[in-house]
């Protein structure tokens, strides 16, 4: 099959960010093109970062721009486990890093059929048992979280920071997926979502939400300075920190913001009908 690599349009800023923040890092072999992972350290810091990033030659049409697919959520799932495998026993465990730019999860027939629900949930659980077992997680969003692919690569860490720019965005889906569900326009879609925040695509309607620890200025979110690269650094050194001196494996302060009450009430709700 001939294939247009011009016609295929992806996002680069995950994996730019990816090799900015690891320069003198090791790299780690992973298997695949998609999947970017190498060792260092920030301020003395021992971490692990990850990246997932678009292979316009990968083996799965569905996952080349960039898509968490089965190669994607089954090699992430390994690559997490390795590093807990690695740091069992120890009193201090390297932290991890993921740079989110996942613009979705594969869609397609054959990832329905081979199980990318297994691999997504692989990967969530990896992360899931890293989190617990006491490995710091952070995540930088840089670019698009969409669906199933940030809540495989990026959802489940202690903090979330997020750099204040308009190619940032979260959502279960894309705005013209969602307009079709709901049987809107993706202008009544943007209409409502300016007076309901979780409707909303924009990093700043997200933030109210109280999912992100913190919203990084960076000048130019394409092609930082080195002055955002030293205060994006700065502000992931500190988010390890943090979570080191609280000591805690759970994501309870999610739940702080003012528009999580009523979160908050179903589960106060929840907790007396199980009692």
């Amino acid at each position: 099959m001939n294939m247009d690599i011009n016609a295929i349009k992806f996002s680069v800023r995950g994996k730019h960010w990816f090799e900015i923040l690891t320069q003198g890092f090791q790299k780690i072999e992973t298997g695949i093109h998609s999947l970017l992972v190498a060792d260092g350290q920030i301020d003395g810091q021992m971490l692990r970062v990850f990246a997932v990033v678009p292979d316009i030659h990968n083996h799965f049409p569905r996952a080349r721009k960039g898509e968490v697919g089965l190669l994607e959520g089954w090699s992430l799932a390994k690559a997490v486990d390795q590093l807990i495998q690695l740091d069992k026993g120890k009193k201090d465990k390297r932290a991890i890093l993921c740079i989110v730019d996942v613009p979705s999860q594969a869609y397609g027939r054959r990832e329905e059929l081979l199980g990318i629900h297994q691999a997504l949930a692989g990967a969530v659980d990896s992360y899931v048992r890293a989190r617990l077992a006491g490995h710091p997680v952070v995540s930088l969003l840089v670019g698009k979280s969409m669906s199933g692919a940030f809540l495989a690569h990026g959802y489940q860490a202690n903090r979330m920071l997020a750099l204040k720019d308009s190619g940032v965005m979260v959502h279960a889906m894309g705005k013209e997926s969602a307009a079709r569900v709901t049987l809107r326009t993706v202008d009544e879609l943007e209409q409502l979502a300016a007076n309901i925040p979780p409707m909303a695509y924009d990093i700043e309607s997200y933030n109210t939400l109280g999912l992100l620890s913190d919203m990084l200025e960076v000048s130019d979110a394409d092609q930082p300075t080195g002055q955002d690269m030293f205060n994006v650094q700065q502000a992931l050194v500190h988010a390890f920190i943090n979570i080191r001196q609280q000591g805690t494996t759970d994501l309870k302060h999610r739940l702080n913001a003012e528009n999580r009450n009523v979160s908050k009430q179903v589960r106060e709700l929840l907790r007396e009908q199980w009692s």
